[in-house]
């Protein structure tokens, strides 16, 4: 057990030091207040968990180490729903109805497809 909780905490802690380092980059490279950085920062975790799923799946080692460093310790740290949750309150404490849903649409529907289709393209 000992070992399964070093493993999720040395992932997490490279999940978020490069969230961390990514979603920096992008929001000020690109200079607006819509939370692109989130949304591009949980679509690629999405994309990356499913191709870990995927690769796991096949090699029949979804419980192993190297899952749960990968899965749960690196995508867990690095996707950032926590911040999205925040982001997506604020837009509507703010009145901006149009950019909650769209921010909600394209992070949720985004996610699910490509978790699917990098599983489906890695399994």
């Amino acid at each position: 057990m000992l070992k399964s909780i070093l493993l999720v905490g040395v992932g997490s802690f490279i999940g978020g030091a490069v969230r961390y380092w990514l979603s920096t980059l992008i929001k000020t490279s690109l200079h607006t207040a819509f939370p692109w950085q989130t949304i591009i920062v949980n679509l690629i975790g999405c994309f990356a968990i499913g191709i870990f799923w995927g690769i796991f799946n096949r090699l029949g080692a979804s419980s192993n180490s190297m899952s749960l460093l990968l899965t749960t310790g690196l995508c867990g740290g690095f996707t950032t729903f926590s911040a999205f949750a925040k982001e997506s309150i604020q837009m509507l404490q703010s009145g901006d109805i149009t950019g909650f849903l769209c921010y909600i649409g394209i992070s949720v529907v985004g996610g699910l497809i490509l978790v699917a289709f990098s599983y489906w393209i890695f399994k």
